[in-house]
Protein backbone atom coordinates (compact mmCIF):
# COMPACT_ATOMS: atom_id res chain seq x y z
CA UNK A 1 0.00 0.00 0.00
CA UNK A 2 2.81 2.84 0.93
CA UNK A 3 4.55 1.55 -2.45
CA UNK A 4 1.63 2.04 -4.38
CA UNK A 5 1.12 5.56 -3.07
CA UNK A 6 4.85 6.57 -3.22
CA UNK A 7 4.73 5.66 -7.17
CA UNK A 8 1.59 8.00 -7.11
CA UNK A 9 3.49 10.80 -5.58
CA UNK A 10 6.31 10.04 -8.21
CA UNK A 11 4.04 10.08 -11.05
CA UNK A 12 1.87 13.24 -10.52
CA UNK A 13 2.05 16.32 -12.57
CA UNK A 14 4.46 18.72 -12.47
CA UNK A 15 2.06 21.83 -11.48
CA UNK A 16 -0.64 19.89 -9.12
CA UNK A 17 3.08 18.84 -7.54
CA UNK A 18 4.23 22.14 -7.50
CA UNK A 19 0.71 23.43 -5.23
CA UNK A 20 0.90 20.90 -3.03
CA UNK A 21 4.46 21.29 -2.12
CA UNK A 22 3.73 25.22 -2.04
CA UNK A 23 0.65 24.53 0.11
CA UNK A 24 2.73 22.35 2.53
CA UNK A 25 5.49 25.00 2.91
CA UNK A 26 2.55 27.51 3.89
CA UNK A 27 0.92 24.72 6.06
CA UNK A 28 3.93 24.32 7.81
CA UNK A 29 4.51 28.17 8.38
CA UNK A 30 1.23 28.15 10.09
CA UNK A 31 2.09 25.25 11.99
CA UNK A 32 5.11 26.57 12.89
CA UNK A 33 3.21 30.16 14.24
CA UNK A 34 0.29 27.87 16.33
CA UNK A 35 3.78 26.38 18.40
CA UNK A 36 5.57 29.11 18.68
CA UNK A 37 2.02 30.27 20.34
CA UNK A 38 1.66 27.52 22.27
CA UNK A 39 5.14 27.89 23.82
CA UNK A 40 4.56 31.19 24.51
CA UNK A 41 1.80 30.20 26.93
CA UNK A 42 3.62 27.67 28.54
CA UNK A 43 6.64 29.08 29.25
CA UNK A 44 5.36 33.22 29.43
CA UNK A 45 1.36 33.22 29.32
CA UNK A 46 -0.48 31.72 31.20
CA UNK A 47 -3.58 32.66 29.53
CA UNK A 48 -6.45 30.35 28.26
CA UNK A 49 -7.30 32.78 25.44
CA UNK A 50 -3.48 32.56 24.37
CA UNK A 51 -3.77 28.50 24.57
CA UNK A 52 -6.93 28.04 22.52
CA UNK A 53 -5.64 30.28 19.49
CA UNK A 54 -2.65 28.11 19.45
CA UNK A 55 -4.66 25.04 19.14
CA UNK A 56 -6.94 26.06 16.72
CA UNK A 57 -3.97 27.74 14.53
CA UNK A 58 -1.93 24.31 14.95
CA UNK A 59 -5.31 22.22 14.32
CA UNK A 60 -6.39 24.66 11.17
CA UNK A 61 -2.75 23.94 9.93
CA UNK A 62 -2.81 20.06 9.81
CA UNK A 63 -6.41 20.21 8.52
CA UNK A 64 -4.67 22.45 5.49
CA UNK A 65 -2.27 20.08 5.05
CA UNK A 66 -4.35 17.09 4.02
CA UNK A 67 -6.62 19.00 2.35
CA UNK A 68 -3.74 20.08 -0.01
CA UNK A 69 -2.92 16.54 -0.39
CA UNK A 70 -6.16 15.15 -0.94
CA UNK A 71 -7.33 17.78 -3.15
CA UNK A 72 -3.93 17.26 -5.08
CA UNK A 73 -4.37 13.85 -5.79
CA UNK A 74 -7.82 14.53 -6.65
CA UNK A 75 -7.23 17.00 -9.52
CA UNK A 76 -4.14 14.68 -10.73
CA UNK A 77 -6.94 12.02 -11.34
CA UNK A 78 -9.31 14.07 -12.75
CA UNK A 79 -6.71 15.39 -15.30
CA UNK A 80 -5.24 12.05 -15.93
CA UNK A 81 -9.31 10.95 -16.93
CA UNK A 82 -8.53 8.07 -13.82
Amino acid sequence: MIKYFKNYYLNLDKNTLKIIKNGWKFCSIICFIGIFLLLTYLIFLHSPFLYKIGISIFQLSIIFAIEFLVCGYVVDSIKKGN
